[in-house]
Parts: structure tokens; sequence; C-alpha cells
């Protein structure tokens, strides 16, 4: 079934039903399999995109850049250095010059209210690359994995495990409660997510038939999971919470333990990137240990994290052309 969602900003999966999410997912694999079969058939020809990058990206913007214009759209990249937004122009009075001059908008930042401000003012869609409380169009890419691998999103246990207060956590949440999920977040109760959050889930959990649970004890949490996901253990800007996240979070690394307590031969290990499972970055250099995930984990055949981040193009291709098109 096709859903008309065009002039639809997304923003987060709160604003989309189980069906219209579906949609998009199902969408994102035709557009897959059409780029591979050498099909482009530029829904979005002659259109402009802004993106507005406060925090740097590889996957955003890569996979915006690149779905833009295989669907013959021109992006403009504008860096936090390229614009005047929230320093000497209002996000408001920005939205309106960008609105007049662009076809849609796409934000990836801090504060939540900075994406909604501009889709309140720009007069054309908005998109949310990441703010500090959701990140919509990486489950959309999670999703289409998931699907792959098993055919479903209803009915699959689904474990985060770490920081379960963070955007990745919120937003998981929010996608697996409606998709009818039995979704898991493992972490230590210092960071277990807020409680309206999980109310908001909870009720969505009653029309969709999913299950929440919050926990702190990982064989509990991971038990027949056929996924296991995990995020950095400090995201961009808590750097300087980085060795008290080691000491909590410890406990709570992926690791061929954690894998195995899941007792599922076919559970995936799924990660949103970028990932701390070596010492061969600057950070983890500095942080020798820093791993949310092993190595060994990582790169086995159970880890399906570089498939993600192609449908991170896939996905947001999708949201391009169902909300511009």
């Amino acid at each position: 079934m096709a859903f008309n969602l065009r002039g639809r900003h997304f923003l987060t999966l709160r604003d989309y039903s189980a069906k219209e999410i579906d949609y998009l997912v199902g969408l994102a694999g035709k557009l897959k399999a059409d780029k591979a079969s050498g099909i482009f058939s530029k829904n979005l020809a002659n259109k402009n995109i802004a993106l507005i990058f406060e925090k740097p990206s590889t996957r955003t913007r890569c996979a915006f850049v690149v779905g833009a214009i295989d669907e013959g759209a021109h992006p403009e990249y504008l860096g936090k250095n390229d614009i005047q937004l929230g320093k000497k122009e209002s996000v408001a009075d920005t939205a309106k010059v960008l609105g007049r001059m662009f076809d849609a908008i796409e934000f990836r930042g801090f504060k939540h209210e900075t994406v909604e401000t501009l889709a309140l003012h720009a007069g054309v869609p908005v998109w949310n690359g990441l703010t500090d409380l959701y990140h919509p169009t990486q489950i959309l890419a999670d999703f289409l994995t998931v699907k792959e691998q098993f055919g479903r999103l209803e009915g699959i246990r689904f474990a985060y495990a770490g920081d379960g207060r963070n955007n990745m956590a919120n937003s998981l949440m929010i996608g697996a409660a409606k998709m009818g999920m039995d979704f898991r977040i493992v972490s230590p109760k210092s960071l277990f997510p807020e409680d309206e959050i999980v109310s908001t889930c909870q009720a969505y959990t009653q029309e969709s038939g999913g299950t929440i649970t919050i926990t702190d004890d990982v064989a509990q949490g991971v038990k027949d999971a056929d996924v296991i996901y995990t995020d950095v253990w400090a995201s961009m800007g808590e750097e300087d919470k980085i060795e008290e996240r080691m000491a909590t979070l410890g406990p709570y690394q992926v690791n061929a333990a954690m894998m195995a307590h899941t007792g599922n031969p076919h559970c995936i290990f799924l990660h949103c990137l970028p990932a701390f499972h070596d010492d061969e970055t600057e950070v983890g250099r500095k942080y020798p240990g820093l791993h949310e995930v092993t190595d060994e984990v990582f790169k086995s055949p159970r880890s399906f994290v570089f498939d993600q981040a192609e449908n991170r193009m896939h996905t947001i291709k999708a949201v391009m052309v169902a909300t511009l098109a």
C-alpha cells in the first residue's frame, strides 16, 4: 500500500504510524533494488536540498548527498561555519530564507528544538539527520537491515545494550514499539531511559502487540535475542564523560559472552557507527579499552554493521522521495 507523505516533515518516528514506517522501509528496499539494477527514476529532478550540519558526519552526510544525486536533486552542504544559524540570525529567520530557496532542509545537530523550529517556519519538508533526542533515519536503516535478514519486523526480539538514555535508545524504542517487536533496553539503572518515553512506548505496544523491557540484568535482557545492538558509550559533546562511562558500562560491552547468552545461533549484531572496537583511532589511542563492542564480535560473520551503513543511503532516499517527490 502506498501512502501520500508529500510535504510531511520527518523529525521523529513518534509522528509516523506503523504502516507508514513499514511503507518507508519497503520503499527503501525497492529503491535499493532499482539502484542495483541500474534503474534511476530521478524522482527529485530539479529539486534543491539544504543540508545543515552542526555535527560532523560520515554516513548521514554521504547518504543524503548520494541519495539526492541519484534521484536528480542538488544537495548543498551547509556546515556550522557556512551559515549564521542561531548566531547572527535566528533559527526561525534562517528557516524562512532557506525555505524560499530550497525545496527541503535536512538538519543534523544538537538541540531537537532547532529542527522543530526549522520545521515550523521553513514551509518545506524538514528532515532530522540527528539531534540529541532522536535519530529517526538511522532506525529506518536498522529496520531495513533486520527485515533483510529475518524477513519481518513484528515479533523480532531486539536487545539494545549500553546507554539507555541516548538518542539511539529513544528512537529504537519508539520504532520497535510501533512495529510490534519484543524490545529490551539493557543498561545500568543510572542510564535507564526517561519514564515519559517508556510510558509513551508502552502505549504504542497496546496497538502493535509488542513489548518493552528495561533491565540492568544482561542475561535476562539478551535471552533469545534475534538482534543485539549497541552504540558508543559517550556521544558527541560528552567527551568529558568517557572515563566515567567506561567504568559504568563495562559490564554491558557486547562480546562473545553476551552473544552466547542469547542462546540464539542466528542472533545478529548491529551498530549505528562509528564504533570503538579497537584502539586504531585518535580517541581509541587516548582511551585504550573504550570498546562498547569487541573486535571479535564486530568483525564476525554475525555482524551486519556495514549493511546498515549502506542502508542509511537507501532509507534516507526513501524519506526524501516519499515526502518531496
